[in-house]
């Protein structure tokens, strides 16, 4: 059937307090920009406890409801009949309309749940809910009334106008993007990294990204794959800006003058050091990584002490409890494991030594990374004054 409205429910957002309309309003944005894809003539409305979205004359259901499952802060989509007049013979009528171009005279179980956002409305919930199940009943005869497990729960809410559906399409919850500051991932061509923006952003985060470029050790082709990766998450996180940093020198610096079982936990020194750059020059409040405790040597509890000494914003760590499974299952679902496992290696891979450091000190790594002084500081300007913006969206 088509359908005139959707309402769109959402769950962590209602506990908000005096500042819920700030979320709100970045919801409607949110959702608003997804359905722009799909037609114009959108409307996207604030209601009491719900988001209302008026729609065109013309649209394509199946990809307004793809588009706004995609939107963080969304936790369900009920595509709703709206009866303009709620008056009693006006809103039984819009019911039994519903119920028999939705059902076409099927057999069902069922259950009426009604909602008085509307309190001056002259009868209750419970009444609605008694007497629409009585008119129902009286009109249709192959329904069958089943309280405890209905086939169909027959939704009804009494607000500016009156609403019926029975359809629920789960979406994805958390925080508009926006809503809570501005972050920096920083993005390889693994299958953690895109996992950890995603996570973060899902909590409202709008974020940027960084990725280190090592040529000719690491391709052409591995700085596409982690381009396509932020292309693929900014379906849930909106447009990424990505810094392109090539770290070649730099890393052939450190090969150079630092202990080698020591060169991977330097080295993600100074891609901390130059992602938090990048943060502070776009404002942004903190660093993402898809760290997790013990998955490799740089991510003993030991190297991460070791890496964090360096920041003075905080690093988010969404994955750092997570085994590689749970990590697996999550890059599956937002599409980006087949281009996580392609076969081109990032630069953390190609200079790794082959008896890393595990239980770094970190009085003897700021020691090491002294011997640097005098050559480094020139490679770093260089690698952020020569760094590559690509501006990526889905």
């Amino acid at each position: 059937m088509k359908y005139k409205a959707f309402l769109i429910k959402y769950a962590e957002i209602g506990i908000k307090g005096k500042n819920r309309y700030v979320f709100e309003d970045a919801l409607c944005d949110r959702v608003a920009e997804k359905l722009a894809k799909v037609a114009d003539g959108f409307e996207v409305v604030r209601e009491q406890g719900r988001l209302k979205v008026n729609c065109p004359d013309v649209y394509d259901y199946d990809e307004a409801i793809e588009q706004m499952k995609k939107v963080f802060g969304v936790y369900e989509i009920c595509p709703a009949y709206v009866i303009e007049d709620a008056s009693w013979d006006s809103l039984t009528k819009g019911v039994g309309e519903y119920v028999g171009e939705r059902y076409r005279n099927t057999p069902h179980t069922f259950k009426v749940e009604a909602r008085r956002s509307d309190k001056s409305y002259p009868i209750t919930s419970p009444q609605i809910c008694a007497d629409m199940g009585e008119y129902i009943l009286n009109n249709f005869s192959e329904f069958k009334v089943n309280v405890h497990n209905p086939e169909i729960l027959l939704y009804v809410e009494i607000r500016n106008y009156a609403y019926v559906y029975s359809d629920k399409v789960k979406g994805l919850g958390g925080m508009p993007v926006g809503a809570n500051g501005h972050a920096m991932l920083l993005l390889s061509g693994g299958i953690d990294s895109p996992v950890a923006g995603y996570m973060v952003s899902k909590r409202g985060v709008t974020i940027d990204a960084v990725y280190f470029h090592a040529p000719p050790y690491t391709s052409e082709r591995a700085k596409q794959k982690v381009v396509d990766l932020a292309r693929l998450i900014s379906v849930y996180t909106g447009p990424i800006r990505l810094h392109v940093v090539n770290f070649t020198d730099i890393q052939l610096a450190i090969i150079d003058k630092c202990p080698r079982d020591e060169l991977t936990i330097i080295m993600r020194r100074y891609m901390m050091r130059i992602a938090e750059h990048f943060a502070y020059e776009k404002k942004c409040q903190a660093l993402i990584t898809g760290e997790s405790i013990g998955q490799v040597a740089s991510q003993t509890p030991q190297s991460l002490i070791a890496t964090n000494a360096v920041c003075t914003l905080p690093v988010y760590r969404p994955l750092i409890a997570f085994d590689k499974q749970d990590i697996v299952d999550i890059a599956e679902k937002i599409n980006t494991y087949e281009t996580s496992i392609q076969p081109y290696e990032d630069c953390c891979t190609i200079f790794v030594a082959k008896h890393p450091v595990t239980k770094p000190y970190l009085n003897i790594i700021e020691r090491s990374e002294k011997k640097l002084t005098g050559t480094i500081e020139a490679l770093v300007e260089k690698a952020i004054n020569e760094t590559e913006i690509i501006e990526v969206s889905e």
